[in-house]
C-alpha cells in the first residue's frame, strides 16, 4: 500500500431524498422512488432512487411521464423538514467518528484528516466506520459514497467515482492514469461555459487538463480561481476563500395551479415576506432593501423594489409590500419572490433620525412585538398567530424549502 498521505475526506449521501423516504418506509427499499414537490401528475421529480436512475428516470421529469416508463414507480411529496432533520442525524453520525469542517449541502460533507489519519489504510478504515455509524444510527436505507484525496476537489471527484455506495481515492502518484476514462464535464466545476473555454484552449482530454500550468489556467478561465482549480485538480490542498457575510436574504415559490391569480399571487408573496422577515429577526439584521417579483407565463419577469429605512419589522415591511404590490402590472403569474437586502448586523447598524429607536442596533417595540410574535408561533405550532391574511391554498414548507448551498434550520419549519 502508498505511504502518501491524504488530507481530505468528502461524504456524498447517494439520493439522498429517495434514501430518506426509503428509511422512512421500509416497503420501499429496492424499489423505484421518485421525490416530487406536490403529488400532482404534472409535478416535477427533483430526487429518485437508484432503482428509478437505473431504468432511465431523469431528474426533472414529469411524474405523469415517470408513470409511462416505469408503471410500478412509487412516488412521495418532499418533505423538506424530515431531510433537514436526517441531515442533523447524519452529521452526529459521522462526528462519531471525526469532526466535520464544512457541510457543502444537505447530504454533503467534508472532513480534514490530520496525523496518522492521513495515511491511507488508516483513512479507508475511518471512512468505513463513518458508513457503519450512519447505518446504525440513521438507518441501513442511507447509503453514501467516500472520497478520499489530498484537495478538496480530488476527495470529491474519488466519491464520485464508485456510485452508489462506494468508497475510491486519489492521489497525485495514480493521477491522470486513474480518470483517464472521464470526459472533462464529470469533474467538478468544469461548467459547460469552461468547457468550451479549455476546448477552445487545444485542452480535450484528462491528461492535457492534469498537465496545465496553473498560471495558463488563470487565463482560460479568466481569473485566479482557473490557477486555484488547476492547483487542487494536481492534488494542493487549497482552502476554501472565506465565506462573506450575507447581504440579503429572500425566498421564492413556484405557484401552485389555484394560486395562479394575482389575488392568490399576492397573498403568497406577502407570506413569503413574512417568513423573510422572521428569519431576519432570527439572524437579528437590518434590511435596507426591499425587491418583490413575479414571474409570468407569458411575458416573463417583473418587479420592483428600492432602498428603504433599516427595519426587521414585519408591520412596516408589509405596508411597503402593498406599496410595491399596487405598483407591479402582470398577468398569468406562475412564481414569486421576495428579496430583502443590504443586510445590517445589528452590532453595525447606525440609526437616523427618522429611526424610532432609543438607541442603534436595538429593536422598536414593533420589531419587538414582532419578535414575540415568532417564540409563541416557535412553541405552538406554526401560524398561531398571522399577520392578517394567509393564502387560500398554502403550498408545504413556504421559505422553508432546501436550496443548493442552503440548509433551513429546523426552527424554520415552525414559523
Amino acid at each position: 500500500m502508498t505511504k502518501a498521505r491524504l488530507r481530505l475526506l468528502y461524504l456524498d449521501m447517494n439520493s439522498y431524498f429517495a434514501s430518506v423516504e426509503q428509511q422512512e418506509d421500509p416497503n420501499l427499499r429496492g424499489r423505484p422512488v421518485g421525490v416530487v414537490t406536490t403529488m400532482q401528475p404534472n409535478a416535477a421529480i427533483i430526487a429518485a432512487s437508484y432503482e428509478a436512475k437505473n431504468q432511465g428516470l431523469k431528474f426533472g421529469m414529469r411524474m405523469r411521464e415517470a408513470q409511462q416508463m416505469i408503471p410500478d414507480m412509487q412516488f412521495r411529496a418532499a418533505r423538506h423538514d424530515v431531510y433537514v432533520d436526517y441531515h442533523h442525524r447524519i452529521k452526529g453520525a459521522i462526528e462519531q467518528v471525526l469532526p466535520i469542517e464544512a457541510a457543502h449541502s444537505v447530504d454533503e460533507f467534508s472532513i480534514r484528516l490530520s496525523g496518522g489519519a492521513q495515511r491511507l489504510e488508516t483513512a479507508l478504515g475511518l471512512a468505513e466506520q463513518m458508513r457503519q455509524q450512519i447505518y446504525a444510527q440513521v438507518g441501513p436505507a442511507m447509503r453514501c459514497s467516500i472520497g478520499l484525496g489530498p484537495s478538496l476537489l480530488l476527495a470529491k471527484l474519488a466519491g464520485e467515482l464508485r456510485k452508489p455506495n462506494g468508497l475510491e481515492w486519489l492521489l497525485p502518484e495514480v493521477l491522470p492514469d486513474k480518470i483517464n476514462h472521464l470526459k472533462l464535464r464529470d469533474i467538478p466545476g468544469i461548467s459547460h461555459g469552461i468547457s468550451a473555454r479549455l476546448d477552445a484552449a487545444g485542452i480535450t482530454t484528462i491528461p492535457a487538463l492534469y498537465a496545465l500550468p496553473p498560471k495558463h489556467a488563470r487565463k482560460i478561465w479568466g481569473g485566479v480561481q482557473g490557477e486555484r482549480f488547476i492547483r487542487a485538480f494536481q492534488g494542493e490542498d487549497i482552502p476554501l476563500p472565506a465565506s462573506k457575510p450575507a447581504r440579503s436574504l429572500g425566498h421564492g415559490q413556484v405557484l401552485s395551479y389555484n394560486n395562479r391569480n394575482a389575488e392568490a399571487a399576492r397573498l403568497v408573496t406577502r407570506r413569503l415576506l413574512i417568513k423573510a422577515a422572521t428569519r431576519l429577526r432570527r439572524e437579528n439584521a437590518f434590511a435596507t432593501y426591499l425587491h418583490i417579483s413575479v414571474k409570468c407565463s407569458q411575458k416573463g419577469r417583473c418587479g420592483l423594489g428600492r432602498r428603504i429605512r433599516a427595519t426587521q419589522d414585519s408591520f412596516q415591511l408589509l405596508a411597503l409590500f402593498r406599496e410595491f404590490w399596487d405598483g407591479l402590472v402582470f398577468s398569468q403569474p406562475i412564481s414569486t419572490s421576495v428579496m430583502l437586502g443590504g443586510l445590517v448586523p445589528a452590532h453595525r447598524h447606525t440609526a437616523d433620525l427618522f429611526e424610532d429607536r432609543t438607541r442603534a442596533g436595538m429593536r422598536t417595540k414593533r420589531e419587538n412585538l414582532c419578535v414575540l410574535v415568532d417564540a409563541i408561533n416557535q412553541r405552538y405550532g406554526q401560524d398561531t398567530l398571522i399577520y392578517g391574511e394567509r393564502p387560500r391554498e398554502i403550498t408545504p414548507f413556504t421559505g422553508a424549502k432546501i436550496a443548493f448551498g442552503r440548509i433551513p434550520g429546523r426552527e424554520e419549519f415552525r414559523d
